[in-house]
């Protein structure tokens, strides 16, 4: 398909190097992108159409502040610049936040999310990554990327510190994805990994070159994919199918930094909503839900800490231990002897 009038040489060189099983659709959402059109036709039955002033954000940011009549609201120690918002600045024990005033309730839509993380820390001397969440609840610092933990929606985190010590299969920064029901606290020792859904390396610090992530959820899948190679390509991160997310929640993006720091811009946020044909069967299938939930999968596994001993308890777990030694060395003893009685008996 032809470029649309208008659109930039950049939008048409990504568009003909996507993949073969998004192309057709993605090329025309890089388009729309580009040139901020209305809606266009994609594939069989689907539309996206670009919501820019309700969920949207870009340059030159107008409707941000901390007003309740600004679109877009600021926490912490995030702040407007002329290129991009700066959720937190390259210092120690920071933490911002940008969130969506106006509640979305889009059944499928897609979030384009223009980023990037850069920072004087070299090897693992950096930290700690951003989230993008779509939540029941905004405005909410936390310890959770500078959010609330045991949140209820969706969080997508680009980790850039490994807090596990041990763990030798993963390569960060990471990009993970967490659906919290508020009833699940992030493991920050672990990385997330007790609730994520799965995850992927994206070496996204101290790049030359703009970096982005896409966040699809159209009939209950959730796709999460990431241009951070300066390829102008989509590369499959996560892909998590039967994810069921309640209208009405709210967008926003946040982060934090501690003993370890770096500086986490955003540049755009761009929704587009993804209208879907479905069938009778699908319409019943995909009805509203009001509580975030994925099928099929697994609560994490809570060890809890055993109980103390009593002190009564402790004295017999002693006493029949020396009982049982006893026991053991009396039983050696007199099996000993009989070895013994028998080998001279053999020998006269």
């Amino acid at each position: 398909m032809a470029a649309t009038p208008g659109a930039s040489g950049w939008w048409q060189r990504w568009g003909r190097r996507l993949s073969a099983r998004d192309g057709s659709k993605m090329l025309l959402l890089l388009l729309l992108l580009g040139s901020g059109q209305g809606p266009r036709q994609v594939g069989a039955g689907q539309t996206f159409e670009y919501l820019k002033r309700e969920h949207s954000l870009s340059k030159p940011y107008q409707g941000v502040g901390t007003g309740s009549s600004s679109l877009w609201n600021l926490m912490g120690n995030a702040m407007v610049m002329t290129q991009y918002i700066r959720l937190t600045p390259d210092m120690q024990s920071k933490q911002g936040a940008l969130w969506n005033r106006v509640p979305c309730f889009l059944r499928d839509w897609e979030l384009q999310v223009h980023f990037r993380i850069h920072g004087q820390g070299k090897k693992n001397l950096h930290g700690d990554g951003l989230a993008i969440w779509y939540t029941k609840e905004r405005m909410q610092p936390g310890p959770v990327f500078g959010n609330m933990d045991k949140f209820v929606g969706l969080g997508v985190f680009v980790d850039t510190y490994p807090n596990e010590e041990k763990q030798q299969e993963r390569v960060f920064p990471y990009i993970s994805a967490m659906v919290n029901n508020g009833s699940l606290s992030y493991d920050h020792e672990r990385d997330g990994r007790p609730t994520e859904l799965g995850g992927c390396t994206a070496i996204v610090r101290n790049l030359h070159y703009d970096t982005f992530l896409v966040i699809r959820y159209v009939k209950r899948h959730l796709t999460i994919m990431m241009d951070i190679d300066g390829k102008h390509e989509w590369r499959d991160c996560i892909e998590v199918p039967g994810v069921r997310l309640p209208r009405g929640y709210y967008f926003g993006t946040s982060s934090i930094t501690g003993d370890l720091s770096d500086n986490h811009d955003v540049i755009s946020l761009k929704l587009f909503e993804l209208t879907v044909e479905r069938t009778p069967e699908e319409e019943k299938l995909h009805r509203d839900v009001f509580l975030p939930s994925v099928d099929n999968m697994r609560p994490p596994e809570m060890t809890a800490p055993l109980p103390p001993l009593s002190g009564l308890a402790l004295f017999l777990i002693v006493f029949f231990s020396l009982v049982f030694s006893v026991f053991a060395v009396v039983i050696g003893i007199i099996l000993y002897n009989k070895w013994q009685e028998q080998s001279r008996k053999r020998f006269y």
